[in-house]
C-alpha cells in the first residue's frame, strides 16, 4: 500500500523548508505523529524528524544555517531545532542494543527500516520524504491506519517486554485512534499487565492522565479492567467507579466542559479523601493535582443545591468538578466571579465590639447569612451586621 502525504499547514512552513535545506532532503524524513495525524486529517501539534546525521552533525548543520538548537535528548540522539513557527525534534536513526522493560540502550543506525523496527506501533512508523511527501511504510501502518487498528510492530509480547509502558500507550492509542481491536495486542497487554509494577510511578501517571483526557476513554478503561490492566495501576477502581466515569463523560458533553484527566481520575476513585491521598502519593502527582482530587473526594449530595455557595467555599474549579461528577447543572457558575464579603473585622470593632474572638464570630455569622441569601450588596450586609450587633 503506497501513499503520499497530503499538503498540510506544517508541511508548507517556510522554517521547516529551511530545516530541510540545512540537513538535506535525502538525509531526513518527517516521522511519527505529524505524519499519522496528517493522514487522518487531524490537527498536528508536534513535528518530528528522523535523520541519518549524528546529533553533533545536526547541530553543526543547523548552526551553519542560522537555526538555533537545544540538545534535549542528545544521549538518545535527539536535538530540538528552534524554529519561528514551532520547534522540531530531530532524532538520529537508532536501533536497540538492550532493553529491560524500563529503559533502552540504543546505538545509532543508518537504515530507515531498522529505525522503524524499534518503534512501538505500525501507525507510528510512517516516514514522509520532506520534498516528495512520499510515505515509506515498512510494517503495514497505512493499512492499519485505514482500518483504525492499533497494532504492535512485530511480536506484541516482545515489544512490551522491551518497554512495559507500551501497555498503557496501547490503550491510549486505541482510545484515540482505534476501531478494530487487535487480538494479539489485547492478549499481550493482559498477560504482561503485572510488568507495569516495575515502572516509575511518574510515567504511569502521565500515560493514565493522557488517556483519561481523551474525548471518551470510558470504553477503553472498562476493557483495561476486564483484561486485568487497570487493577495493576489503579486497584482502588471498581465497577461502581467505571459507571461514575461514564456518567461524568456524559455530563461534560452535556455541559460543554472540556475533557480533564484529573477530574476523570477522581471519578475512578472512591470519594474517600484518605484513599485519594494514597493514590496521589503513589502516582507522585503534583501538590495541586493532589489537592484537587481531595477537594473532589469531599463531595456531598447537597453540592448541587447551592452551586455558588459551593464555589465560594471551595473555589470555582473544585465546585465545577463536583457538580459535573454529580451530573448537575453548572450554568450558575458560567461567567460568575466569586465575590468578596464587603465587610472587614475593623468595621465591627468600630461599631463597638472589642477586638478578639467575638469579632471573628460576628464576621462568620454575617458571612454565612450573606452566602445563604445569595451574596447581596453592601447595603444588605450592613443590615445583617446591624441585626447581629443588636442581638449581642
Amino acid at each position: 500500500m503506497t501513499a503520499t502525504l497530503p499538503p498540510a499547514p506544517w508541511t508548507q512552513r517556510a522554517d521547516c523548508a529551511q530545516l530541510v535545506a540545512a540537513l538535506g532532503a535525502e538525509s531526513m524524513r518527517w516521522v511519527g505523529g505529524a505524519v499519522r495525524d496528517t493522514l487522518l486529517d487531524i490537527a498536528v501539534k508536534d513535528v518530528d524528524a528522523a535523520t541519518t546525521h549524528l546529533p553533533e552533525r545536526v547541530i553543526e548543520l543547523c548552526n551553519a544555517a542560522g537555526i538555533r538548537t537545544v540538545p534535549t535528548g542528545i544521549d538518545h540522539g535527539t536535538i530540538t531545532a528552534i524554529l519561528p513557527d514551532g520547534p522540531v525534534e530531530v532524532t538520529t536513526l537508532r536501533k536497540d542494543v538492550s532493553t529491560d522493560g524500563r529503559r533502552a540502550t540504543v546505538a545509532f543506525a543508518e537504515d530507515w527500516q531498522e529505525d522503524a523496527a524499534r518503534r512501538d506501533f505500525t501507525i507510528n512508523a510512517l516516514y514522509a520524504h520532506p520534498e516528495t511527501l512520499q510515505i515509506s511504510d515498512y510494517f503495514g501502518g497505512l493499512e492499519d491506519l485505514a482500518t483504525r487498528r492499533v497494532r504492535f510492530i512485530g511480536d506484541a509480547h516482545e515489544r512490551i517486554r522491551e518497554d512495559h509502558l507500551r501497555i498503557l500507550r496501547y490503550f491510549r492509542f486505541q482510545a484515540r485512534f482505534g476501531a478494530e481491536l487487535d487480538e494479539e495486542a489485547e492478549a499481550a497487554c493482559s498477560e504482561l499487565a503485572d510488568t507495569l509494577k516495575g515502572l516509575s510511578r511518574e510515567r504511569v501517571a502521565m500515560e493514565l492522565l493522557n488517556l483519561l483526557a481523551l474525548p471518551d476513554p470510558a470504553p477503553t478503561i472498562a476493557r483495561m479492567r476486564k483484561l486485568g490492566v487497570l487493577p495493576v495501576v489503579l486497584p482502588e477502581s471498581g465497577a461502581h467507579e467505571l459507571g461514575e466515569l461514564e456518567k461524568l463523560v456524559a455530563a461534560e458533553l452535556r455541559e460543554g466542559a472540556a475533557p480533564d484527566g484529573v477530574r476523570r481520575l477522581a471519578a475512578l476513585l472512591p470519594s474517600l479523601p484518605p484513599v485519594v491521598e494514597t493514590v496521589a502519593a503513589r502516582l507522585r502527582l503534583s501538590r495541586a493535582q493532589r489537592d484537587r482530587l481531595v477537594c473532589i473526594a469531599e463531595r456531598k449530595p447537597s453540592d448541587a443545591e447551592t452551586p455558588r455557595a459551593l464555589a465560594y467555599a471551595e473555589g470555582l474549579d473544585c465546585a465545577r468538578d463536583r457538580l459535573l461528577l454529580a451530573g448537575a447543572d453548572t450554568s450558575a457558575l458560567r461567567d460568575w466571579v466569586v465575590p468578596q464579603l464587603p465587610l472587614k473585622g475593623g468595621e465591627i470593632v468600630q461599631r463597638g465590639v472589642q477586638a478578639g474572638p467575638e469579632v471573628a464570630r460576628v464576621l462568620r455569622t454575617v458571612e454565612a447569612r450573606w452566602v445563604a441569601e445569595g451574596f447581596p450588596d453592601r447595603a444588605r450586609v450592613e443590615e445583617l451586621l446591624g441585626e447581629e450587633l443588636s442581638a449581642l
